[in-house]
């Protein structure tokens, strides 16, 4: 059996043409932008936040406020998962790639990889595992084995040949923080990141996250409302540009105030001390359609096609080359 399982790496243009493909997970942030009558002005709208929030924090040499345009790309990386090298595939990770248009002096920067984080896998650990593990218990707990089988699959897909054909650093995923945790600020700010904020306890998504090899600080950049949850490998205040690090900003704020605006699109600052609220009344909403309900929805269905058409065809595989994954 060849436990080495390949990745193919794909790209496609964000853009306000974008439409999703078939194999795209239809809950992801630009992927339900893209949908319903609206779907090109949705687009429209959240690229000129982006590009508006990127001037606003790379304010330097820039007196117009229009110097920079951000250019996304979705990385879709699927994996071989065909004992035999017959070519089946499933896709199992889609991020997003930031690049910096400076107009100034014509350049194209590269920005950061990463930013949104969608994946399969996590649909079915988080929609079809934990809910059935802990359908007839008391007490909310994990299976012994959650999230290993997808970290796994996350740093090998980062120690791949393909990943490293195509891309110099490790991901930034930024994420929202966690509405059941309390944030307190600390004494330590970043010129771009700004005011750093630490949590009482580990949330589930970042022990999730510890999984695929990623350690989390919370930031809140200049002119936000609340702290944002940064998932690095190694160093996210030395590894990375301040023009990269104001990509992921400007770009994943973009999608927190339209997804979570009752946190992310407040009236009032995060204090010293934060527990974010998603029934929160005091925030401003975009213009930007997006059914949050239905989301959530088809993240259970999307976590069930994982389970039908990954999971259970492939579970020995996949078991023996996680199994046999260099931690």
């Amino acid at each position: 059996m060849n436990k080495e399982f390949t990745f193919t790496i794909k790209s496609i243009r964000f853009d306000e043409n974008y439409n999703p493909s078939e194999s795209t997970r239809i809950t992801t942030n630009f992927a339900n932008l893209a949908r319903g009558e609206k779907r090109q002005e949705n687009l429209r709208n959240a690229l000129v936040m982006i590009d508006n929030r990127f001037n606003a924090l790379a304010h330097w040499d820039n007196p117009k406020g229009d110097r920079y345009s951000v250019e996304l790309e979705i990385i879709s990386a699927e994996l071989n998962v065909d004992a035999d090298g017959n070519g089946d595939a499933f896709p199992v990770i889609e991020i997003l790639k930031t690049n910096i248009v400076d107009k100034k002096t014509n350049e194209r920067i590269d920005g950061i990889l990463g930013n949104n984080f969608s994946s399969y896998v996590r649909d079915y650990d988080f929609s079809v595992l934990l809910p059935e593990h802990n359908n007839n218990q008391s007490k909310f707990s994990t299976p012994k084995s959650f999230g290993v089988l997808h970290g796994n699959i996350f740093k090998r897909f980062i120690g791949s040949k393909a990943y490293k054909d195509n891309f110099n650093k490790t991901p930034v995923i930024c994420l929202s923080v966690s509405s059941k945790n309390t944030y307190h600020r600390t004494g330590n700010e970043h010129p771009v990141l700004g005011v750093e904020y630490q949590q009482n306890e580990s949330s589930l998504t970042d022990q999730y996250f510890t999984k695929m090899g990623l350690q989390a600080r919370y930031f809140m950049p200049p002119n936000s409302v609340a702290p944002l949850a940064f998932y690095f490998v190694d160093d996210l205040l030395s590894d990375y540009t301040n023009l990269e690090l104001i990509s992921t900003i400007s770009t994943m704020e973009t999608f927190q105030k339209i997804y979570r605006p009752e946190i992310y699109n407040a009236n009032s600052a995060a204090g010293k001390y934060y527990q974010p609220n998603l029934n929160h009344q005091d925030y401003s909403i975009t213009q930007i359609v997006y059914d949050r309900e239905e989301r959530s929805q088809l993240a259970v269905e999307q976590g069930k096609f994982t389970e039908k058409h990954f999971i259970k065809p492939y579970q020995t595989i996949l078991e023996q080359w996680s199994a046999n994954s260099v931690l």
